[in-house]
């Protein structure tokens, strides 16, 4: 088995192992606009990664829109639920790097700050089950979101492996401050944002087909 590390691969979801994001603004879009509130795309781009709760409600705070926000959150998950059927495609290289990682022995886990209710829908429309994974971690799970390291440190936790040796794979700046404040290494696809936004990372990609060769082999520093 190659032991070079990481030992293990944790994969934020949204903009990483599928193209959701223009999809849950869409379903965010038409729930406001239900409350006759015509958001705009770019108000949600600050508050991507951070899980719906914080999606829909940094955006209602600028509209001074007062949510319930479970009531809400689930009327935006059953339109998101409706668009995304026959839609929502895995990423490039999305099934071929999963096949890599385990092909050389390393731990593979799940870290999205969305409900499980929207990690299990888009996993199973691309047709991916939850125990592909050796371990799916949800915005249920954690307290305090990206950019807080605890969805990532609860992750290494529940693959037993130290943080200092995995990969988190993150599309959003949240996210990659979340991953390095955790102590892992930190790979950027750029889903969401360009390259100079994500500068944070140890290494950026365009997709998981085009993975720089030593991210799967680096060496201790």
């Amino acid at each position: 088995m190659d032991t070079a590390l990481p030992k293990g691969v944790i994969f934020d979801m949204d903009g990483v192992l599928v193209d959701s994001e223009s999809f849950i603004c869409r379903a965010s879009i038409e729930m406001f606009a239900e409350k006759g509130v015509q958001a705009k795309p770019e108000d949600f781009l600050p508050f991507v990664g951070t899980g719906e709760n914080r999606f829909i409600g940094g955006v209602a705070e600028k509209y001074n829109v007062t949510l319930d926000i479970e009531k809400d959150k689930a009327r935006t998950y059953d339109i998101y639920e409706k668009i995304i059927k026959g839609q929502l495609k895995p990423l490039n290289g999305v099934r071929e790097f999963i096949s890599l990682c385990r092909t050389k022995g390393k731990k593979i886990a799940v870290a999205s700050s969305a409900d499980l209710r929207k990690v299990r829908a888009n996993l199973t429309e691309i047709g991916l089950s939850l125990d592909t994974f050796d371990a799916v971690i949800t915005g249920e799970d954690v307290e305090h979101k990206k950019p807080a390291p605890d969805i990532f440190l609860l992750a290494a936790k529940r693959i037993a492996l130290d943080p200092t040796h995995c990969l988190v794979i993150e599309d959003a700046i949240n996210g990659v401050a979340a991953a390095k404040a955790a102590g892992a290494r930190c790979l950027a696809v750029t889903s969401c944002f360009p390259k100079e936004r994500l500068a944070q990372a140890d290494w950026v990609s365009s997709d998981l087909a085009h993975v720089p060769a030593q991210v799967l082999q680096w060496e201790n520093m």
